[in-house]
C-alpha cells in the first residue's frame, strides 16, 4: 500500500521543531485519504499501515517523542476524515440515484429498458409481477427517520434480502415486493402500523412489468384515500377488497346525478343533510339492524326509527324497503366519495 508522500519526513519533522501540521499538509492527508476510499482500501488498513510507517520512522530516544506521537494522531485524523468525506459523497450519490430511480419507477417514466437495467441493482426484476404497499400516519415519514428505521429493522430481520426495495415518498413508507411474496407486504403494513400506534397501510394488487408497479402503487394510494372518505378504521387495507368503490365512481357524472337526485331533498332538513346521512352510513354498517346502528350513533331505537321515517318522507325513498335500498346505499357511499355536500357534485 502507498503511504502519504512526505509521511515520514513530516514525523521527523515534528520530532526536530515540535510544531504539528499546518493546515495545508492536513487538506493533503484528507486528499490522501478520500482517494485511498476511491481504491477500494479499507480504513482499517490505512489506519494500520500509517501507524506502521509511524513506528519505523519513529525518532531515535526520547526527545520530541510527544511531538511525533501528536503528529501521528492528527495525521491519522486527517486521513479518516478524508476517507469519510469520500464515503459520505459516495452515499449521497448513491441516494439521489435511489431517489431518482424510484421517482421514475413510481412515476412510470424514463426509457422502459433502461429503467428494467437500473431496477436490477435495486434488487428489483421488473419482468416478473410486483405490488406495492404503502404506509402513511398522522406525520410525514423522512428517509434516514427512526420510525422507517424501524420498520425495515423488521422487514429485513424476518425475510432478509427477498428483492424488497423499502423507501420514503412524499412523507409516505413504501414497500414493493415480488407478487408472489404477499406476506412481506403484510408485514410491512403490520409494522407501520406498530411503529406508529395508529398509521394506516394499504396494499395495491400485483402486477407484472414496470407499468405494474405504478398501477400497484396508485391503487395503493387510492386506498388510503377512500379510507378517509369512508372514515374506514381497518388498519391494513387492500385495494382488492375495495374495487366496488371505483367501479361505482367511474362515472364520476353518473354518480353525481345519483347523489343529486337521491339525497338532494335532504338539504331541506332543518339541520341540514348531515345527521340523516350518518343515519343511513350507521343503518348500512349494522347489515341494517336497527339495534345495533341506534347504538353506534348512541340513539333509542325509537329516535333512530324516526329519523330512518324523515329520510323516507323528504326523499321518497324508504330505507327499509329492499327495492329503494341499493340505491340509497349507493348514493351514500357516493356521497361520501365525492364529498357531498360539502362539495357540491
Amino acid at each position: 500500500m502507498q503511504t502519504y508522500t512526505g509521511y515520514e519526513s513530516l514525523l521527523a519533522s515534528a520530532a526536530a521543531t515540535g510544531q504539528e501540521p499546518d493546515e495545508a499538509t492536513l487538506e493533503g492527508l484528507r486528499v490522501f485519504g478520500e482517494q485511498a476510499a476511491d481504491d477500494g482500501i479499507t480504513l482499517r488498513a490505512l489506519v494500520v499501515h500509517h501507524l506502521a510507517r509511524a513506528r519505523v520512522a519513529w525518532p531515535v530516544g526520547t526527545a520530541g517523542a510527544d511531538c511525533v506521537l501528536a503528529t501521528v494522531q492528527t495525521a491519522v485524523e486527517a486521513l479518516c476524515e478524508g476517507y469519510e468525506r469520500a464515503q459520505q459523497l459516495a452515499f449521497r450519490q448513491e441516494e439521489s440515484r435511489r431517489r431518482e430511480f424510484i421517482d421514475d419507477l413510481l412515476y412510470g417514466r424514463g426509457d422502459l429498458g433502461r429503467l428494467v437495467e437500473r431496477a436490477e441493482q435495486f434488487g428489483l426484476r421488473l419482468s416478473h409481477a410486483h405490488a406495492v404497499a404503502v404506509a402513511e400516519g398522522a406525520d410525514p415519514y423522512l428517509e434516514g427517520e427512526a420510525v422507517p428505521r424501524l420498520v425495515e429493522r423488521a422487514v429485513n430481520a424476518r425475510f432478509g434480502d427477498r428483492n424488497v426495495l423499502l423507501t420514503t415518498k412524499d412523507g409516505r413508507m413504501i414497500c414493493i415486493a415480488p407478487g408472489d411474496q404477499r406476506d412481506v407486504l403484510i408485514h410491512f403494513a403490520k409494522q407501520a402500523h406498530a411503529a406508529t400506534d395508529g398509521g394506516r397501510a394499504a396494499i395495491g394488487r400485483p402486477h407484472p412489468g414496470a407499468g405494474g408497479v405504478v398501477h400497484s402503487y396508485e391503487e395503493a394510494l387510492r386506498a388510503l384515500d377512500l379510507a378517509v372518505r369512508l372514515e374506514l378504521d381497518d388498519p391494513v387495507l387492500y385495494a382488492a377488497d375495495l374495487l366496488v368503490y371505483p367501479v361505482l365512481t367511474r362515472d364520476r357524472q353518473a354518480m353525481a346525478d345519483l347523489v343529486r337526485t337521491t339525497l338532494g331533498p335532504l338539504l331541506r332538513s332543518r339541520n341540514g343533510p348531515q345527521p340523516h346521512l350518518d343515519t343511513l352510513t350507521a343503518y348500512f354498517d349494522a347489515g341494517c339492524v336497527t339495534t345495533y346502528a341506534a347504538r353506534k350513533l348512541s340513539l333509542s331505537v325509537r329516535a333512530f326509527t324516526y329519523r330512518l321515517e324523515r329520510i323516507h318522507q323528504l326523499t321518497g325513498s324508504d330505507p327499509l324497503n329492499p327495492r329503494h335500498r341499493y340505491a340509497l346505499q349507493t348514493a351514500v357511499i357516493g356521497a361520501r366519495i365525492l364529498n357531498w355536500p360539502d362539495q357540491n357534485a
